[in-house]
């Protein structure tokens, strides 16, 4: 697998997300769906990246929205075909590298609690709960995780 920056514009982006979209949609009703249309993120502000299997093909992406103060991890979906390899780590863990590199050293989120596979594996990498933040309002569908980021230890 490879995972690399690219843009949130271009097909393979589009056709992930908008699976994202019919996936959550499924789980959720529409006023608990907290989606992020990234083309309205100013490029500065956007950390996204897209794994690829060895045909090339996008099987998962992730991004970060940087903020003053945090980041907010956004649009994280694996293809079903792909789960359970760790390709979903693998992305949190390139995304939190490239969030510190920019100087960030926060990350927040928003999940659901019909998604418990995300949410063990935000609790795994460190996350902990943490109360509503930005401009999200009170939803009994809202899971809220943050993580303070720190260097590795070698």
């Amino acid at each position: 697998m490879q995972i690399s920056f690219e843009s949130p514009s271009q097909a393979d982006a589009i056709a992930l997300i908008t699976e994202l979209d019919a996936y959550q949609g499924a789980l959720y009703p529409p006023e608990s769906h907290h989606a992020l249309d990234l083309s309205s993120v100013d490029e500065q502000g956007l950390l996204f990246v897209i794994a690829r299997d060895e045909a090339g093909q996008a099987v998962a992406c992730g991004a970060v929205v940087l903020s003053a103060g945090y980041g907010e991890l956004k649009r994280m979906y694996v293809r079903p075909q792909q789960r359970g390899r760790g390709l979903a780590k693998k992305i949190l863990q390139t995304l939190e590298a490239a969030t510190m590199a920019s100087g960030c050293m926060e990350l927040k989120l928003e999940s659901g609690p019909y998604q418990p596979e995300a949410l063990a594996l935000y609790a795994r990498c460190g996350y902990e709960p943490c109360e509503r933040f930005g401009g999200y309002a009170d939803d009994p569908l809202s899971v809220f995780m943050q993580k303070k980021l720190t260097a590795p230890q070698d």
